[in-house]
This record gives C-alpha cells, sequence and structure tokens, in this order.
C-alpha cells in the first residue's frame, strides 16, 4: 500500500500555467479571477488528483521477526507464538486481520509493495533492511523490543531487562552460586545487547569476572556449554537468555554427571510451560509476550488512525521470575 503524498499547489500551478496564489483563490472560491481560470485550474487540480482520497486500508497490520538472517519458523519459538497469538486477537478486536512474514524475506523486493496498514516487528536488529524499507514508504511501525536503529518518534514495548538480568542474578547469588555463566544471543538485536551489558555490569559490581557462552539455535546437547562444565574453576550456575537454553543445559549437565541444582543452577528465559515438568522443573524468565503484544497492536492501530496519544519512545512491560527447583531456591507454586 504505497503512501504516496498528493500534488502540492506548486505541482498544480506549473500544469496550469498560473501563480500560485492564483491556484489557491481558485480552489477556495476567493480572490478576483476569470471564471475560465478558475476551471481551469480546478480541472487541473482533479487530473493531478488534488484532493482526492489517500489509499483505501487494506485492514491490515504485518508481523515479522527480523532478529536472524536465514529462513527460521519463528512460531515454533514459545515467546513468538505466543505473542503472534496475541497480537492477532488484539488486531481482530480493532477490525484488523494479521498476517505474519518470513523472517528469511526482509532485504527482498516484496516488502517494497506490502499492502499493509502498519507492521509490527519484533526485535529489529540494527541496520534492519525490513525496516529502512518500511520507512521509506511511510508505513506506521511499532516495535516488539527496542529498535537497533531507533527515531524520534518511533514507539516500542519492551521489558526492564536491567532490572530483571539484576533479579536473577541475585536469586542465584542467594542461593548459593559464586560463578554464574550467561547463556546469550550472538545477533545484534536490542535484547542480546542489554541482557549481556547487564550481566556484564553486575560481575562488575560483584568483582567476579564474566563467562558468556554464545546461543547456538542447533545445539541440543549443549555443547557450547563443555567449557564451563568442566574443572574446578567451573560455573555452579548459568543464566539461559534464550528459550531452547534450559534444555541444552539440562543435556549438558547430565552429559558431565552433574546435579541440577545440587552442583549447578539454572535460570532459562522462557515462555515454554513444559519447563514445569522437566527434571528437575526449571525456573524461568517470562517477559509476558501477551501483553506486550496487546500493548504493541494498540498503539500500531492508534497510529494508523491518527487517535494515538503515547508519547514516543519505550513502553515497559514488567518481566517475572518464577522460582522452580533447578535454580535452588524454593518452588514456585501456581
Amino acid at each position: 500500500m504505497s503512501r504516496v503524498p498528493g500534488p502540492r499547489l506548486t505541482d498544480i500551478a506549473r500544469a496550469a500555467e498560473v501563480s500560485t496564489a492564483t491556484v489557491s483563490h481558485a480552489l477556495n472560491g476567493t480572490g478576483r479571477i476569470g471564471e475560465a481560470t478558475r476551471r481551469r485550474v480546478r480541472e487541473t487540480a482533479t487530473r493531478l488528483g488534488y484532493g482526492t482520497p489517500g489509499p483505501t486500508r487494506s485492514r491490515t497490520l504485518g508481523v515479522a521477526v527480523t532478529t536472524f538472517p536465514g529462513a527460521w519458523n519463528y512460531t515454533e519459538v514459545a515467546y513468538f507464538s505466543r505473542a503472534v497469538t496475541a497480537a492477532t486477537s488484539a488486531a481482530h478486536a480493532r477490525g484488523y486481520a494479521l498476517t505474519t512474514f518470513p523472517a528469511d524475506r526482509a532485504a527482498d523486493d516484496s516488502w517494497h509493495s506490502l499492502a499493509v496498514d502498519g507492521m509490527l516487528i519484533v526485535d529489529s536488529p540494527r541496520g534492519d533492511p525490513m525496516v529502512r524499507a518500511l520507512r521509506a514508504r511511510g508505513i506506521p511501525l511499532v516495535f516488539d523490543g527496542a529498535p537497533g536503529d531507533p527515531r524520534p518518534g518511533d514507539r516500542w514495548v519492551d521489558n526492564d531487562h536491567e532490572a530483571t538480568a539484576r533479579e536473577v542474578l541475585d536469586h542465584l547469588a542467594a542461593t548459593g552460586a559464586r560463578r554464574i555463566a550467561l547463556q546469550s544471543g550472538n545477533g545484534d538485536e536490542h535484547y542480546a545487547r542489554a541482557v549481556t551489558a547487564a550481566y556484564t555490569r553486575w560481575c562488575d559490581r560483584h568483582g567476579s569476572a564474566p563467562w558468556i557462552v554464545p546461543f547456538e539455535v542447533a545445539d541440543g546437547q549443549g555443547h557450547a556449554f563443555d567449557t564451563l562444565l568442566r574443572g574446578p574453576d567451573r560455573a555452579d550456575a548459568v543464566y539461559a537468555a534464550y528459550d531452547p537454553g534450559g534444555r541444552q543445559l539440562l543435556a549438558a549437565a547430565a552429559r558431565h554427571g552433574l546435579r541440577i541444582p545440587g552442583d549447578l543452577r539454572l535460570v532459562c528465559a522462557s515462555e515454554d510451560p513444559g519447563y514445569e515438568v522437566t527434571t528437575p522443573p526449571v525456573t524461568t524468565v517470562t517477559l509476558d509476550p501477551e501483553r506486550t503484544a496487546r500493548t504493541a497492536v494498540t498503539l500500531l492501530v492508534d497510529l494508523i488512525e491518527g487517535t494515538c496519544r503515547t508519547a514516543p519512545g519505550p513502553l515497559v512491560v514488567p518481566a517475572a521470575l518464577l522460582v522452580r527447583a533447578s535454580s535452588g531456591g524454593e518452588q514456585a507454586h501456581p
């Protein structure tokens, strides 16, 4: 849906071979100009599309996750699945359809003719080609997570990752952990950078050397953890900031003969309810994707309809730590 600007008075004046003042008088019914001139100006304005309605709205919103290049089905990840479901419901409640777009098509030409009224972009990295294309077309954008390249006037919905990471690390330290590692993302989205920075600052304040393991989605057996699980100086706790990290670490601990939480404590940021029934149940951080998505869709529709009263910048959705056996604290109750 192209948002081509309409003709200006100077465009009409040039085409009708009159002054801009004459155009203004002719269109507003003012001034002392001849009827033939007035009619010619109005006919020229009509021919150029002056005063005609803009493109018909599609009543459709789009959503895409642009964090990682390459083909991957983000709806298989619990956070994105729950976010898309909530966004769809919120869009329907406002009379809009919602279409999901593949993450691996961000750089192709399809985004230049996208028939949507607005887009919800999730975990946008710096240099995001999809965002560049959509901005160039003037399509309203709202972000789930801080955009990699924010501009004045941008709006996004996010969690306080500094406070959340601090809560997780303080919890692990309170249960006796002294060598806490972080499994963080290796992408360039704000979430990975924010969590990693918060962890590093926490380590500096507590006189502990940071130990960061990059998240690898295909590492089902958690081999990336092997180095930090060996030897007398091994890690005794890990905060896995991405959904599969908890199961990867459970598998790695089993291979190394480590008991959780006796030898190793674990917290994972995940919306997967399956972590409630693993052995042991895994302590998780929920980022509340449903509330985030509903808030983002509300902002987007308000922008499209010209009713947005929310100031640019972030809207913060609280995260929550759900303590279970894997972190050595008390089991959380439903």
